[in-house]
């Protein structure tokens, strides 16, 4: 038997369509469209609460609908949300191949693959916390400083509404303008940084901004808890001996991808949740810490990186810090025909949302 309402949510009215006792919803965005969601009764702090929950493809098709993240909802803000994805289509500050700039678009696509739970770790997101998509920074393609002025104001508006970002990349140059805005509300930072490369270079062909000088940008406005930070999976050729003497000076964990070859990082990561303790944390993943058998498509790999099952172990062993924001950066799809790489990126996103602080496990 089927029948239709009207569900209020987040101050718009839905059409419903009740089907065997499950809401169906069709909700307007704010690109003109409909996207399909599923909403969820549940009950939070002693009050009747609605969150946002992805269609089933057991019952509606993965190709169908709007190319959101997740399928989730589409909005215009972050007002009401616990958490937000959103997309920063910009690669121009790469030194190598260009392409991140439609990363964001080709994760969503591939994010299709992803259900409502982790059946590994039990999370359960979308029973915990309002989450929607709500687009990309419109970023100017033609001035990499403008653009970092974009990101901030846009992240300024989002922490405002104390909603946490989860970013899709994009190249690692927005990772700066993201962390301004993030401690300019939380105050420093600690950063589990997962990368083949440091990212802490001074200047890239007398530029200071670039997706190589984020992490030294950072530091020089007091951004990073510099005690705090762990950089994991660095490798590769260097421009000096010794390629990370910035980071060890700064106080950085450095943990070269040789250390992790043939083993699990949850042992690591155990030892890194005492690290953090219990200040402000933001994850930062560039999908070239992967090794490029699994992941291809990006524009700088690297040999003899970390494997996707390491992945998985650094994020989840990121259960239990107070995560403040996430992103996952340099996924260029054009050099991996397969869409496996972005449908990692989609993956690893999915597994960020999954341990945020207001998370329910089942």
């Amino acid at each position: 038997m089927a029948g239709f309402g009207l569900l209020k949510l987040c101050g718009k009215q839905s059409l419903i369509m009740v089907v065997g006792g499950s809401r169906v919803g069709f909700l307007t965005s704010n690109i003109g469209g409909s996207v399909p969601g599923r909403y969820q009764r549940t009950f939070c702090s002693g009050s009747r609460t609605t969150f946002n929950e992805p269609p089933s493809a057991e019952w509606f098709a993965r190709p169908a609908g709007v190319c959101s993240m997740l399928k989730l909802p589409v909005r215009e803000s972050a007002r009401g949300l616990n958490a937000a994805f959103v997309g920063i289509p910009l690669d121009i500050g790469t030194s190598n191949r260009p392409g991140a700039r439609f990363g964001p678009r080709h994760i969503r696509a591939e994010s299709v693959m992803l259900r409502a739970y982790n059946s590994s770790t039990r999370a359960a997101p979308y029973k915990s916390m309002m989450i929607a998509d709500i687009g990309d920074v419109n970023v100017n393609l033609y001035d990499l400083k403008d653009s970092c002025r974009r990101i901030r104001d846009a992240y300024q508006k989002i922490m405002s509404e104390n909603c946490i970002p989860l970013t899709l990349g994009g190249d690692h140059t927005i990772t700066y303008p993201i962390l301004q805005a993030v401690a300019e509300k939380h105050g420093p930072v600690g950063l589990v940084h997962v990368d083949a490369h440091s990212d802490t270079g001074d200047v890239g062909l007398g530029e200071k901004i670039t997706h190589g000088t984020p992490f030294r940008r950072c530091v020089e406005e007091g951004l990073l808890d510099c005690k705090r930070v762990l950089q994991i999976g660095l490798r590769g050729s260097s421009y000096s001996p010794d390629a990370y003497q910035f980071s060890k000076e700064t106080g950085f964990r450095v943990v070269p991808a040789e250390d992790c070859w043939f083993k699990s990082l949850a042992p690591l990561m155990s030892d890194v949740r005492k690290q953090m303790g219990d200040g402000p944390v933001y994850i930062s993943f560039d999908i070239d810490g992967l090794d490029p058998a699994f992941a291809p498509g990006t524009g700088t790999p690297e040999i003899a990186g970390l494997t996707t099952s390491q992945g998985l172990e650094i994020i989840r062993g990121c259960q239990g810090m107070n995560i403040v924001g996430c992103d996952l950066v340099e996924v260029a799809p054009m050099y991996d025909i397969s869409g496996n790489t972005a449908l990692t990126a989609a993956n690893l996103l999915f597994e960020m949302l999954c341990v945020l602080p207001k998370v329910k496990f089942l």
